[in-house]
């Protein structure tokens, strides 16, 4: 199951996964999306709110009803919270904690008997954002760190048992999320093209490029497989280098 399933990562993760021939089943609120990734890839659709107790329920209850079981979760919902403390308003902050939170929270709780029961794998779409602080991103910053604290947390508590979970934090990735982020950046500075925009903001990463999502769902299906078995509460880091660039020294590059 694939929570943001519709587009970007999620959309990307839900390809690799049935070209691993897993039975997917992919949750969003918007159906038009969750459709066009539904006839391409021949998953299942659950139009929902991970967030929802009752909704991720029934998506959990419909994946093991119609397959006999769930074996993975990866927890990819996420937005808002790009803003700094004074910008950000009680709503602001509702809708990113609801977003980057409480849609992993809600669901991963609600599959954990399943998970234990088939001892399976969560993967966590964090981000780079968990480990250091953007500009302007309170929100977001603060909910992608907690991201991390819940992946070690479910991974201390049902080990045990068999339950792997592990984060992955991308850098810069050319969804549409990010997409919408690069034409502001273009307006804003005259820039010529949405490609420069990319190229600006990746001019500092050693790789000197932004991801492409099926290069973050291959991270997910790593993760996911026997071949990661020993790992568990993990941070793997997929961002082209970003977070190993020493700042104070970015003058002598």
């Amino acid at each position: 199951m694939i929570s943001g399933g519709g587009t970007g990562i999620g959309a990307a993760t839900a390809r690799r996964f049935v070209q691993e021939a897993a039975k997917v089943v992919i949750m969003g609120r918007r159906a038009e999306q969750l459709e066009r990734v539904a006839e391409a890839t021949g998953s299942t659709i659950f139009i929902g709110d991970a967030a929802d107790p009752v909704q991720s329920k029934s998506a959990v209850a419909k994946a093991v009803e119609q397959f006999g079981g769930l074996d993975i979760v990866v927890a990819n919902a996420g937005g808002h919270g790009f803003a700094t403390i004074v910008e950000t308003t009680d709503q602001d902050w509702e809708d990113c904690r609801h977003a980057n939170l409480d849609t992993a929270i809600v669901l991963l709780r609600e599959a954990m008997p399943e998970l234990i029961r088939r001892k399976g794998v969560i993967a966590v779409t964090a981000s780079i954002a968990s480990l250091a602080a953007p500009a302007t991103a309170f929100g977001y910053t603060i909910t992608k760190h907690a991201q991390i604290g819940l992946v070690r947390s479910i991974a201390r508590d049902f080990g045990p048992q068999g339950v792997r979970c592990n984060a992955v934090c991308p850098g810069w990735v050319t969804t549409e999320m990010a997409d919408a982020e690069m034409d502001e950046l273009q307006a804003k500075l005259g820039l010529a093209s949405r490609e420069e925009a990319y190229k600006m903001v990746t001019r500092d990463v050693p790789l000197r490029r932004p991801a492409d999502p099926d290069e973050i769902a291959a991270v997910m299906a790593f993760l996911c497989s026997s071949d990661a078995s020993m790992i568990t509460g993990a941070t793997l880091t997929a961002d082209g280098g970003s977070t190993i660039v020493d700042v104070p020294t970015l003058a002598f590059g």
